[in-house]
């Protein structure tokens, strides 16, 4: 185990005997790191996390502390950081609170640049990227494959689906639908994310069908209810695209802080 002399681990602590934890870093008791992950100089790691393998934390970054909640108490919750994820400097990841799950998630494969805060109970998927200084507020949730412009902003408890994109600066406060393209201070839809989708192998044709549903219930003019039975429609008649349409008509029946629209 590749740990600094000047570095101060908690005996308590399970590491595995791959790790490495740079300079000046401390690591509390509570705390598990999965094989061949990197620790930088400079960063405390506390609280009950766990860090699966193959990550890498760039210096000074803050995992695991008390979440910014007034209503917390010190009950025992959890931050899960999974797989292969690079955290950058200066991110803060937050533990959960008892009135959520109890748990802050990261999922595997993310690219977390600097700055980026994860608040309390927030929930990550896979594949994503934020860019600098990204926040989310307390009990987000962000789909996997969604890309977050840098200083984006996203109000408690909203939803960004699967494979959407924010642009710079965003301020997000109601619910993003999958495949969606948005940017701007009040935020607004500018499309779907079609180069996304075809960097991660959707055909055509899938991109067309996807573009169809968003003009249904985006640029149609038709309400919200007549959109979504709109779009069941075109998913009973789209084969190759049925499953992500009804992803789409799901997520927006279950938008609970309204539809960004």
């Amino acid at each position: 185990m590749a740990i600094h002399p000047t570095a101060i681990v908690d005996p308590h602590a399970e590491l595995d005997s791959s790790v490495e934890v740079g300079a000046y870093s401390v690591i509390g008791a509570d705390v598990k790191i999965g094989a061949r992950t990197k620790v930088g100089p400079h960063v405390v790691i506390e609280g009950h996390t766990t860090i699966g393998e193959d990550n890498h934390i760039f210096q000074f970054a803050s995992l695991g502390g008390m979440p910014q909640d007034k209503k917390y108490a010190g009950e025992l919750t959890r931050l899960e950081i999974g797989d292969r994820n690079t955290i950058r400097e200066f991110c803060t990841f937050n533990l959960g609170t008892v009135q959520d799950e109890g748990v802050t998630r990261l999922g595997n494969d993310n690219w977390i640049m600097a700055y980026v805060h994860l608040a309390h109970d927030c929930q990550v998927g896979s594949h994503t990227i934020f860019a600098n200084s990204a926040q989310l507020a307390g009990h987000v949730h962000i789909g996997d494959w969604v890309i977050l412009g840098g200083f984006t902003l996203i109000h408690q408890f909203c939803r960004v689906g699967d494979h959407a994109m924010t642009g710079f600066g965003s301020k997000v406060s109601q619910d993003i639908a999958p495949f969606l393209m948005v940017s701007g201070t009040p935020t607004s839809t500018y499309g779907i994310n079609s180069e996304g989708l075809r960097r991660r192998g959707f055909t055509p044709e899938q991109i067309a069908d996807i573009r169809r549903a968003y003009k249904t219930v985006y640029r149609s003019g038709l309400s919200l209810e007549e959109a979504k039975s709109k779009l069941l429609e075109e998913a009973e008649n789209s084969s190759d695209s049925a499953l992500y349409l009804r992803q789409m008509h799901s997520f927006i029946e279950k938008a609970h802080r309204g539809l960004l629209r």
